[in-house]
């Protein structure tokens, strides 16, 4: 079983990357080469801007390369509750924004003709409990009326056709909704933006960055250089200096497995589909077919960071889940566990803008595959003065009460997510 990220281990090697020298000086320096920056940095090279991305790692290497693969409409939350707590007008606005992501996904892959497995199958999510049902029919109701007419309550038996398990009482479909394979996604990404001009440094860490002359003076591990602008695009990243994001953001494992390649009759029995798929628990599940036909099946198994035993202790936890939703999978073998960091909000909705001179985008709290693309391009808009085009604009970011960096209430979360899935 490897331990790598089976989109990272399947992608295609990036060949754009800078072997030099940094530039001495550019317009806008872009901290982190996953799909935020990328996509920033593409898009701001063809604005006609000098780019430098200065990733500490491989590109992709981290969150972009490491999640479920799912690209879907719909905000985080339940929309019923995020209505209610923001107004229809917010709320609208905020679920309109995933639409937009989505769309900003597929544009990029038919504008650079990326080869990346793109299909367009929808999202369910599944009721693991009749209350969840009944919830799932207010928020399909409401989002039917409000904001997309394109969603569908599904019955129980209904569900059952779509997937081949016990456990579920019913589901919501969203159609809008891709799959696409994110390594190749990600490299192809890569590719299109050094080939529009931006400079791409792997293995280049910063170490801090000082206002200076009109700019900042980025200092990294291979050496300094001036930038008019700087972006960051850091995601849950626990190096650098970046303490103020630190006490903002909960970074939180997420764990998957895939399965090996599985039989045309067997994917037809369980999930013949295709679509994307999320359970109703709070400590719920994920899961899909790649497109070499693994099923790729992941959560928060346990809330602990990702490391090499957590990641084996979750891929586990998560296989017996599998195998529980799918007896049919008990004798299929897991080809591939790994795990990465989640960028958590509070909340639970991005954070985009600038603190201190400085521009960020980030804090996609599980829903980074599209949010990160479209935000990465809205960035480049907001930098070059249009800040109208964000739209998380007005939210404000208070530091969370008694987070230093190290989340060590992720045990205690963990409890209390449990206890309220045993409750409700």
């Amino acid at each position: 079983m490897g331990s790598e990220s089976y989109w990272l281990d399947t992608a295609p090697a990036f060949t754009g990357g800078q072997l030099g020298a940094l530039p001495a000086q550019v317009d806008v320096a872009v901290v982190g080469g996953g799909f935020t920056g990328l996509a920033a940095a593409r898009a701001l090279a063809l604005k006609g801007a000098s780019v430098v991305v200065l990733e500490a790692g491989r590109v992709i290497g981290e969150a972009s390369g490491r999640n479920g693969g799912q690209c879907n409409t719909g905000v985080a939350q339940d929309y019923a509750g995020l209505s209610a707590s923001l107004g229809a007008d917010r709320a609208r606005t905020y679920y309109q924004a995933y639409e937009r992501a989505v769309q900003s996904v597929v544009s990029l892959v038919e504008q650079e003709q990326i080869a990346c497995d793109l299909i367009r199958n929808g999202k369910l999510k599944l009721a693991a409990k009749p209350m969840h049902y009944e919830g799932l029919a207010r928020t399909c109701e409401l989002i039917r009326r409000e904001v997309d007419a394109d969603v569908e309550l599904l019955s129980a038996e209904q569900t059952r056709a779509e997937v081949n398990s016990a456990q579920f009482h019913g589901a919501l479909l969203q159609r809008n909704g891709v799959q696409m394979h994110v390594g190749r996604f990600g490299v192809g990404l890569a590719e299109a933006a050094a080939r529009h001009g931006a400079l791409i440094h792997q293995g280049t860490s910063v170490l801090d960055w000082k206002a200076k002359a009109g700019g900042y003076q980025v200092n990294t591990s291979k050496g300094s250089l001036h930038a008019g602008q700087v972006l960051l695009a850091t995601g849950a990243c626990q190096h650098g200096g970046l303490s103020w994001y630190r006490r903002r953001i909960v970074p939180v494992g997420s764990f998957v497995i895939a399965t090996e390649v599985l039989p045309d009759a067997l994917i037809e029995q369980l999930l013949p589909c295709r679509r994307a798929y999320v359970t109703s628990r709070m400590i719920g599940n994920y899961f899909r077919l790649t497109p070499d036909n693994r099923l790729l099946f992941g959560g928060r198994a346990r809330f602990a960071m990702s490391d090499s035993v957590n990641d084996v202790k979750s891929g586990k936890v998560l296989q017996a889940a599998m195998v529980q939703m799918f007896p049919q999978l008990a004798e299929v073998k897991i080809d591939y566990c790994w795990g990465g960091l989640v960028d958590m909000t509070s909340d639970r909705l991005p954070r985009a803008g600038q603190h201190g001179g400085v521009f960020h985008s980030m804090g996609y709290s599980g829903h980074g595959v599209q949010m990160s693309v479209h935000m990465g391009q809205v960035m480049a808009e907001v930098m070059a003065g249009n800040v109208e085009a964000n739209p998380w604009r007005e939210l404000e970011w208070p530091a969370i009460p008694g987070h230093f960096g190290k989340p060590w209430f992720l045990p205690f979360v963990g409890a209390y997510y449990r206890f309220q899935d045993y409750l409700h």
